[in-house]
């Protein structure tokens, strides 16, 4: 059977060209994608800012999914905010791993609490783990973010996808690449997926394990948050 998956970082459900949280056009790029399975980066969760709203929740319910939303950071201590998942498959478990700060910061950049969520989907009869997660900005915290993956991935079946803010080349993912397939190897031209208007980079991802396979794979065109979605189509 086939399968569609989608990796979006919202930036917690930005428009980006109008600049103001806009749920329907987040549903409306799931829909266009035709995603079945979301990994989501940069959602809010229900905080004492009125802006902080249960957005994976207002998300999925727009599109009749299941959800799960996984704290890596409370703003101001009382305003959650991580990655999340939605899924047309029931998500029989899920939990959050939280990322371990650096010991010693080695860089001037911005530091900020990070997590994996891993979470096993019922995928009719057939269990598939997935994973999303979105790496810190500095090179020690994209080190201790693939710690985490290794340290928590499982042999078979398994989808890892997020906002890496790698570039493909980075030698940072080499323990990854590894164990995972990068589905980008199908676009058949060099996509870019950030910033969404005109893009640049690429620093979003789908990595899957070798009992799937991958069968397509693309950026779509699309601008909803500052990044683009990034799609693969599966085979279980």
């Amino acid at each position: 059977m086939e399968i569609r998956l989608m990796s979006f970082n919202t930036q917690h459900c930005l428009n980006y060209l109008q600049q103001k949280i806009d749920f329907d056009i987040m549903a409306n790029a799931i829909k266009a994608c035709g995603a079945d399975i979301i990994g989501l980066n940069e959602m809010r969760d229900k905080g004492q800012a009125e802006d902080y709203e249960p957005q994976t929740e207002i998300l999925a319910n727009k599109l009749g999914y299941y959800h799960y939303f996984a704290k890596a950071i409370d703003f101001a201590g009382v305003n959650p905010y991580g990655n999340a998942l939605i899924s047309k498959y029931p998500i029989l478990w899920a939990e959050v791993i939280l990322i371990p700060e650096p010991k010693v910061r080695g860089y001037k950049g911005y530091y900020e609490d990070r997590c994996l969520l891993k979470a096993t989907l019922d995928i009719n009869g057939q269990k598939v783990v997935v994973m999303v997660i979105h790496f810190g900005l500095n090179p020690d915290e994209a080190e201790n973010a693939v710690k985490a993956i290794i340290a928590n991935l499982p042999e078979s079946r398994v989808v890892l996808m997020g906002d890496f803010n790698l570039p493909p080349e980075s030698e940072l993912l080499l323990p990854i690449r590894e164990k995972l397939f990068d589905t980008a190897a199908l676009f058949g031209c060099q996509k870019f997926s950030y910033p969404s208007d005109a893009p640049n980079v690429k620093i979003d991802y789908i990595f899957t394990s070798s009992d799937i396979t991958v069968e397509a794979a693309d950026i779509p065109e699309i601008i909803a948050s500052d990044h683009r979605p990034h799609t693969a189509t599966i085979k279980i």
